[in-house]
């Protein structure tokens, strides 16, 4: 019994990964284009879907969202994001 418990607690586990994960992703290409929104995640899901475009655009649009974001933690994430754009341009 406690097998088949832990079989069934595995796969729930793997499958809310799973859903998690394709959840996460349509969220990046649906929020794409709210770098600036006012809500908060769909400026991180924003933040996420530039991370794998990188180009002189994402460079400049970044050193953009840096000197608008309101909120520490999201401003030091892009400007990492953008140190290392910049580093690998």
């Amino acid at each position: 019994m406690s097998k088949q418990r832990t079989s069934f607690v595995a796969v729930g586990f793997l499958g809310g990964m799973a859903a998690g994960t394709f959840i996460w992703s349509r969220l990046q290409r649906h929020y794409r284009r709210n770098l600036f929104s006012r809500h908060t995640l769909r400026r991180v899901a924003a933040l996420g879907y530039l991370r794998a475009r990188p180009s002189v655009n994402t460079a400049q649009l970044l050193r953009e969202y840096v000197a608008w974001e309101p909120r520490p933690i999201l401003r030091e994430r892009g400007v990492r994001m953008l140190k290392r754009l910049e580093s690998t341009l």
